[in-house]
Formats: structure tokens, C-alpha cells, sequence
């Protein structure tokens, strides 16, 4: 599972997901990319199940790039804890995404092999979300 090695700061806020990703935002390293829609948390757990069935599918040709990581800690208090006695404990971690940002990239297999890798990874992600190449994406 994706996660820092280690955090200046325990816990964060939650803070907010407004405004777009500029960075980020064109495919820099493969020929396609899933592109963001909305703004949201991917979880390190959504992350690593989008790359599993991207590399199946695939089969051991071409390369996945994993464009966003997990730094910010999402705490949660304990079950049935009354209020007050402070912040919960880090549960997990999660990317902040903003509408715009490249999220995975692929390359060097066929287009079609390719576009149902990026297909079968959008189910196993939090936020909506579309296919696009580099073409589309540097505006060529």
C-alpha cells in the first residue's frame, strides 16, 4: 500500500477541493491517460486496485505510471467514543485530486488494449473521470 515514509505532522485538516489541477494536467509519459473530472480523495487502497487490474489486463506488456500519491492521513474516531478526548486515529492515506489532474498514464501497448485497462481502472475509483491521449491532452 501506498504511504509516506514519514510526515513532518501526524495529523492534517481536511481543508478544501476547490479551484483545478494546472500540474499535472497533460500526459507527460505514456500515450494515454485517466484524466479527472471532479474534485476528490483517492485512497491508497483505490489506487493500488486500479493498478492491479491495469497490469492484468495488459499482461506483463507496456507500462503503467501512477501520477498522484498518498500523503495527506484520513483520521476517524472510534466507534461509539463520545465527543471531545481530541482527533481520531490515521486510518488511511489519501491523494487530493482536482478536476484536471492526471491520475495514471499507459504506454507502449496497442490503443485498444490500452484504452480497456484505463476503462476497467475508472471502476475502481472514487471520483468520475475520462480516457485521454496525448493528443488530446498538449492540445495538438
Amino acid at each position: 500500500m501506498l504511504m509516506p515514509k514519514r510526515v513532518k505532522w501526524r495529523k492534517q485538516q481536511r481543508g478544501r477541493l476547490k479551484g483545478k489541477a494546472y500540474r499535472g494536467s497533460e500526459v507527460s509519459f505514456g500515450e494515454y491517460g485517466l484524466q479527472a473530472l471532479e474534485p476528490g480523495w483517492i485512497s491508497a487502497r483505490q489506487i493500488e486496485a486500479a493498478r492491479r487490474v491495469m497490469v492484468r489486463t495488459m499482461k506483463r506488456r507496456g507500462k503503467v505510471w501512477i501520477r498522484i500519491f498518498p500523503s495527506k492521513p484520513y483520521t476517524r474516531r472510534a466507534a461509539e467514543s463520545r465527543m471531545g478526548k481530541g482527533k481520531g486515529s490515521v486510518e488511511y492515506w489519501v491523494a487530493v485530486v482536482k478536476p484536471g489532474r492526471i491520475m495514471f498514464e499507459v504506454g507502449g501497448l496497442d490503443e485498444e488494449i490500452a484504452l480497456e485497462a484505463l476503462r476497467l481502472a475508472q471502476y475502481k475509483l472514487s471520483v468520475k473521470t475520462k480516457i485521454v491521449s496525448r493528443v488530446d491532452s498538449t492540445g495538438e
